[in-house]
C-alpha cells in the first residue's frame, strides 16, 4: 500500500487513516473523489473497506486478479473486494475463529454486486472436490432464484434487495466450501400489491411472462403482457432497458435444477407466482347493501385450479371474513374497501410466505449431509442501508432501525478491535469519546415505552385504533425524548417541513420524518381466519407446507410484523457478536447510474449516514499507521546505513535505529512488541519520499550488477528445484507412512515395511538416548508391539551388564558394606519399622573402641578376637530392672559385658534364635537352650543400633558351621568351623574340636 503514496495528489490515499485532515468532510470526499477519477474504486479506513459503484465493468475481477490477492497479507496490495474476501478465510483458517463481511450501502449502492464477487472468489480459490464443486454451484446458484423472488427494480437501483440477506458459508478443516445456510430479513411484501411511480414488482413476475413457454403461459392462464396485471402496472414501468427479463428466466430456471428443485416442486411454485397475478386482477363490485361481491368470476377458476382448492369457498372467503366470539363461528360481509384489502393481504401472505419456503428449500440443499469435523464458517450480511426518501413509512422505519443497531456493533467493534491491538503490542489505550446511539435504540426497542411496544399495544388493544391515536400515544408516551418530535410537539420553524401525520427520528444518520399512515396495517397480520383455512385445505404441497393447520389451532394473536423484526435482528446481532467482523461500505456515486459521475452532495449525504467520519474518527484517535517490523524494516532499510542492505540484530532493534537515522520524534511514534506505531501520516509520507529519492540512487547501480542478477537468477532455480526435490521427496515418505500406519497389523509386507523398520529404528534410537543410568534406575522406553520380546530381552541383558560392570568397580570396603546391606534387606525388610531409616547409613566397624572397653575383658576374651562392640541396655530376668552393659561380637560368640566382668558368653552354636518387635523399638532377645546350665535363661536386651547389631550378629552366626559325629557308645562330637587367617585345628574350651580355616575365594 505504501509504494502508491508516491502518487497521493493524482489518486489520493489508499487508506483514509493517512488523510493529514483526517477530521475533514471535505478532504475526505475529495479522496474520493481522485480515486474515483482513476477506476479506484475501493480504498480502506483501517481494514474497513468503502467500495463506489462504477457503473461499468472493470477488468479488476479476473482469476489472475484473485490469484493476486490469494493468501497476501491486507495491505501488502491495493484496496479491493478480495483483500477483504481472503482476509477473512486466513482468519479463519489460522485463527480457528468464525469470521463474518458485513455489506451496507442505500439502493444501488452495489451491496449485491459486492456479495457475489466474495462468493466467486471463494468458488475459485478455495480447494476443490466433486462434492465441493457441488456446493459451490448451488452457492452461486442460489444468487440468481433469490434475485428473482427478492429483487426489483427501484428508482434508484434496478436490481434493488428488497430483503435483508445474512448467508453462513460452512468450511471444512481443508478450507473447502461444504454447505450453506441462508436467514431472510423483512421482505417487502407491500411490494406485492403495489410499486411507486418508475418502480417494479419482484423480477420474476415479468421473467415468467417474458420468458415462459408458450404452453407453460397456456397453462398457467398468463398473457405474454404485463400491462394486463393489476399488480404490475402501478409503477407504470413494465419495461427496463438494462434488464433482460427473457434471458434472466433462462438464468433462474437453470438455477433451480442446480439447486435441487424438482419438476413437480417448480410447477407448483410457478402456479403460486401465476395465482398471485390472478388474485390482483380479482374486480369486486358493491351491492345497494353496500356488501363487495366478485365481477371477475374468471379469475376464481384460474385461482382454484392453480392453487388447488374449491373454488366457491375461495370466492366467499374473498367476500366474507369469519368470526368466532364465545364459541360460536360468525360470517361477516365485507365491503368493498374491506375486500381489497383482504385480497391484498392473501397475495401478500402467499408470496410472503412462499419466499420463506423458498429460502428454507434452498438451505436444505446447501445443508452439509455430514457433520464436519473442525468446521468453521464466514458470514455475508447484505441488508438495506440507511433509507431516507420523500415518503418514509413503516418499512423505512423497520430499515433505519436495523442500521441503527449495526451502527452501534460497528462502532463497538471498531473500538474494541483497536483497544485489543494496542493493549496486545503494549501501547497505553487512550478511551475516545464517540456518539453512542443506544439512546437512539433504546427509543425504538425499549419493553413497554419504546416506539415497537407503543405500536403493538395500538395494533393489538380493543376499540378504535388508528394510526392517528398511535402518533398521540407516541407524544403522551416519549415526546419529551431528545431524539423524537412531532408536528404538535416541535416549534413552529419545523412546523412547516413537517405533516400532521409525521413524527421524526433524529437518527446517527440525521434526521428523518416517517409518515404513520399505513403503520398499524403493515405491522398488524390482517388476514382473516376463512382465508387461511383456504389455503391450508389446497392441494399445492408448498402452500400446505406455508400455511399450517396448527396455526389454525392456536387462539393468540400472531405476532406483528415489527416484533417479529426485533426478535430476528436481536438473533442477527447474537451471530455477528460470536464472530470476526468485517466491514464493506458501500457507496452510489449518483441517481442517474451513470458512470464517471461523481453527486457530491449524494455522496456527503451517504458518508454521514454511513457513519464513515465516525470511524475514521476512531480509527485516527491514536495512530494512523501501524506495521509488523520485518515488513517496515524491509521497505524502508536502504534509508540508514546500519540496516542496509540488511540488519542482523533483532527486528525491533534494527526499526528503533532506522527511525533514529531518520530523525522521529518521540511522540510521532511508538515501537511495540512486534509493531511500529506512527502517529502522523506527514511523518509516513516524509519517509515514502526518502525512499523514492533513495531509489533512483540504487537504480543508477543497476547497470553494475545486471549480470550479478543472472547468475543470482540461475543459482535461485537450482535452489528452486532442490527444495522441489525434497518437497516431492517428503510428499511420498508421507505416503509411504500413511500406508504403512494403515497395515500395521498386518504381516510384513511391501506396503508397511518402510513403516515398521522405522518404528524399530526410532525406538532403538529413543533406547540409545533413555537407558537407564544407574542400577537401581528401572525406567525402560516402552516398546511397539512387535518389539516387545526383543526389548525384553535387551532389558534383562543390559541390566546383567550393569551389575556385572558395578561390581567389578567397587572396592573391598564397600563390597563389605554391600554384603551387610543384602543381609539387613533380607532380615528387616517389610518387617522392622525402622528399617527404611537405617538404609542410607552405612554400618560401621564397632561402636566402641578400645579404650572404651577394660582391658580385662579384652584379656579375658583369650585368642577370640573382638569383631564388634556396642552398648546395650539389659533388663533383668525378675523384675526387668535396666542395667548398662557391653555386648562383643566376636568370631564365635556374642559376650556381654559389665564394667571388667564378662557376665555372659553365648556361643552362636548353642544360640536358638533371636526375637524383635515388628515396630520401631530397639529391644530384641537372645534365646539360648533352657538345658545348658552355664547359661541363665534368654537375654532381653535393647540397642540405639538394632538394624546394625543384629545384622552382624546374623552375619557371624552364618559364618559358624557346625558338624556332628556319633562317638562310641551313644556319644555324640561336634566339630565348629570358623573362618580364619590361617588353618588350626584343636580341641576348644566347650570340649568341641575347633577347626579355623582361611576363605580362598569370595563369594
Amino acid at each position: 500500500m505504501e509504494s502508491a503514496l508516491t502518487a497521493r495528489d493524482r489518486v489520493g490515499v489508499q487508506d483514509f487513516v493517512l488523510l493529514e485532515n483526517h477530521t475533514s468532510e471535505a478532504a475526505f470526499i475529495e479522496n474520493l473523489r481522485k480515486r474515483f477519477k482513476e477506476n479506484l474504486i475501493y480504498t480502506y479506513i483501517g481494514s474497513v473497506l468503502v467500495s463506489v459503484n462504477p457503473y461499468k465493468d472493470l477488468e479488476i475481477y479476473t482469476k489472475n486478479h484473485m490469484e493476486r490477492y490469494r493468501g497476501i497479507n491486507f495491505y501488502e496490495v491495493s484496496p479491493h473486494i478480495y483483500a477483504v474476501s481472503d482476509n477473512s478465510y486466513r482468519s479463519m483458517r489460522t485463527e480457528r475463529k468464525d469470521q463474518c463481511i458485513l455489506i451496507s450501502g442505500e439502493s444501488g449502492a452495489g451491496k449485491t454486486e459486492a456479495s457475489k464477487k466474495i462468493l466467486q472468489y471463494y468458488a475459485v480459490t478455495c480447494p476443490a472436490s466433486d462434492q465441493v464443486e457441488t456446493v459451490k454451484d448451488r452457492l452461486l446458484q442460489s444468487n440468481p432464484v433469490l434475485e428473482a423472488f427478492g429483487n426489483a427494480k427501484t428508482l434508484r437501483n434496478d436490481n434493488s434487495s428488497r430483503f435483508g440477506k445474512y448467508m453462513d458459508i460452512q468450511f471444512d478443516f481443508k478450507g473447502a466450501p461444504v454447505g450453506g445456510h441462508i436467514l431472510n430479513y423483512l421482505l417487502e411484501k407491500s411490494r406485492v400489491v403495489h410499486q411507486n411511480h418508475g418502480e417494479r414488482n419482484f423480477h420474476i413476475f415479468y421473467q415468467l411472462i417474458e420468458g415462459g413457454e408458450e404452453d407453460l403461459l397456456r397453462r398457467l392462464g398468463l398473457e405474454r403482457n404485463p400491462q394486463q396485471y393489476q399488480y404490475l402496472v402501478k409503477g407504470n414501468c413494465p419495461k427496463v432497458s438494462s434488464i433482460n427479463d427473457r434471458s434472466d428466466w433462462k438464468v433462474v430456471r437453470k438455477a433451480l435444477s442446480v439447486i435441487g428443485f424438482s419438476e413437480d416442486e417448480v410447477e407448483e411454485l410457478l402456479n403460486i407466482i401465476a395465482s398471485v397475478l390472478h388474485l390482483g386482477n380479482i374486480q369486486y363490485g358493491g351491492e345497494d347493501s353496500g356488501n363487495a361481491y366478485i365481477t371477475t368470476d374468471t379469475q376464481i377458476k384460474y385461482l382454484a385450479r392453480l392453487l388447488g382448492v374449491d373454488g366457491s369457498v375461495l370466492k366467499e372467503a374473498l367476500t366474507h371474513k369469519k368470526i368466532i366470539a364465545k364459541g360460536e363461528e360468525l360470517k361477516s360481509p365485507l365491503n368493498l374497501e374491506q375486500a381489497s384489502s383482504a385480497r391484498d393481504a392473501l397475495s401478500k401472505a402467499v408470496y410472503g410466505r412462499t419466499f420463506t419456503w423458498l429460502v428454507n428449500k434452498i438451505n436444505v440443499s446447501l445443508a452439509y449431509k455430514v457433520t464436519p469435523h473442525n468446521a468453521s464458517v464466514i458470514g455475508l450480511l447484505d441488508i438495506y442501508g440507511f433509507e431516507v426518501f420523500q415518503h418514509n413509512s413503516f418499512e423505512q422505519f423497520c430499515i433505519n432501525y436495523c442500521n441503527e443497531k449495526l451502527q452501534q456493533l460497528f462502532i463497538e467493534l471498531t473500538l474494541k478491535s483497536e483497544q485489543d491491538e494496542y493493549e496486545a503490542e503494549g501501547i497505553t489505550w487512550e478511551p475516545v469519546q464517540y456518539f453512542n446511539n443506544k439512546i437512539i435504540c433504546d427509543l425504538v426497542e425499549e419493553k413497554f415505552k419504546g416506539i415497537i411496544s407503543i405500536l403493538d399495544e395500538e395494533c393489538l388493544r380493543p376499540g378504535d385504533a388508528s394510526d392517528i391515536t398511535f402518533l398521540e400515544k407516541l407524544e403522551n408516551t416519549v415526546g419529551g425524548h431528545a431524539h423524537l418530535t412531532t408536528h404538535k410537539l416541535t416549534d413552529g420553524k419545523t412546523r412547516k417541513v413537517m405533516g400532521r401525520e409525521e413524527f421524526r427520528l433524529l437518527h446517527y444518520a440525521g434526521e428523518v420524518n416517517y409518515n404513520v399512515n399505513g403503520f398499524l396495517d403493515k405491522n398488524n397480520d390482517l388476514l382473516f381466519r376463512n382465508l387461511k383455512e383456504v389455503m391450508c385445505m389446497s392441494d399445492n404441497k408448498i402452500l400446505t407446507q406455508c400455511f399450517d393447520r396448527a396455526e389454525l389451532k392456536d387462539s393468540r394473536r400472531p405476532e406483528t410484523a415489527a416484533t417479529q423484526f426485533k426478535t430476528s435482528l436481536a438473533k442477527l446481532m447474537e451471530i455477528l457478536m460470536s464472530k470476526e467482523p468485517s466491514y464493506v461500505r458501500c457507496i452510489k456515486p449518483n441517481d442517474a447510474k451513470q458512470a464517471g459521475r461523481f453527486d457530491e452532495v449524494l455522496i456527503r449525504h451517504q458518508v454521514k449516514y454511513l457513519g464513515l467520519m465516525e470511524n475514521l474518527r476512531v480509527r485516527r484517535a491514536g495512530f494512523a499507521y501501524r506495521r509488523h517490523y520485518e515488513t517496515f524494516l524491509q521497505r524502508y532499510k536502504s534509508l540508514c546505513p546500519e540496516t542496509w542492505p540488511s540488519w542482523q540484530g533483532k527486528l525491533a532493534d534494527g526499526v528503533s535505529t532506522l527511525v533514529k537515522h531518520l530523525g522521529y520524534k518521540p511522540e510521532e511514534y511508538k515501537l511495540g512488541r512486534s509493531k511500529i506505531f506512527i502517529r502522523f501520516p506527514k511523518t509516513l509520507f516524509a519517509t515514502e519520499d526518502a525512499l523514492e529519492t533513495r531509489k533512483h540512487s540504487l537504480g543508477e547501480r543497476e547497470s553494475h550488477v545486471s549480470h550479478a542478477v543472472v547468475v543470482q537468477a540461475w543459482w535461485k532455480g537450482i535452489l528452486a528445484c532442490r527444495r522441489a526435490r525434497r518437497r516431492r521427496e517428503a510428499a511420498n515418505t508421507i505416503r509411504r507412512f500413511i500406508k504403512g500406519f494403515i497395515y500395521r497389523h498386518n504381516e510384513r509386507c511391501p506396503e508397511n515395511e518402510y513403516f515398521l523398520d522405522y518404528v524399530r529404528y526410532s525406538f532403538l534410537m529413543k533406547l540409545r538416548r533413555n537407558l537407564p543410568k544407574t542400577v537401581l534406575d528401572k525406567s525402560w522406553p516402552t516398546p511397539p508391539t512387535a518389539l516387545i520380546e526383543a526389548s525384553e530381552r535387551l532389558r534383562k541383558l543390559y541390566m546383567q551388564n550393569m551389575v556385572w560392570g558395578y561390581c567389578k568397580r567397587i572396592n573391598p570396603e564397600w563390597k563389605h558394606q554391600l554384603e551387610q546391606k543384602m543381609v539387613a534387606s533380607e532380615i528387616f525388610k517389610n518387617k522392622k519399622d525402622n528399617y527404611p531409616q537405617s538404609v542410607p547409613k552405612l554400618f560401621v566397624g564397632t561402636r566402641l573402641n578400645g579404650e572404651e572397653i577394660n582391658p580385662k575383658v579384652l584379656q579375658s576374651l583369650g585368642s577370640e578376637k573382638m569383631k564388634y562392640a556396642v552398648p546395650v541396655t539389659k533388663y533383668d530376668r525378675k523384675g526387668y530392672k535396666a542395667r548398662p552393659r557391653q555386648l562383643l561380637l566376636t568370631s564365635n560368640s556374642a559376650v556381654i559385658v559389665e564394667e571388667a566382668k564378662l557376665k555372659q558368653r553365648i556361643d552362636y552354636a548353642a544360640l536358638k534364635g533371636i526375637s524383635v518387635s515388628s515396630l520401631s523399638d530397639g529391644v530384641f532377645v537372645l534365646h539360648v537352650p533352657t538345658e545348658d546350665k552355664k547359661q541363665k535363661g534368654d537375654v532381653v536386651l535393647q540397642s540405639d543400633h538394632i538394624i546394625e547389631t543384629l545384622t552382624k550378629v546374623a552375619i557371624f552366626v552364618a559364618l559358624t558351621q557346625i558338624i556332628t559325629f556319633t562317638m562310641g557308645q551313644g556319644r555324640e562330637g561336634i566339630i565348629d568351623f570358623t573362618s580364619g587367617s590361617e588353618l588350626l585345628v584343636a580341641k576348644a574350651k566347650n570340649g568341641h574340636l575347633s577347626v579355623t580355616a582361611p576363605r580362598l575365594n569370595s563369594r
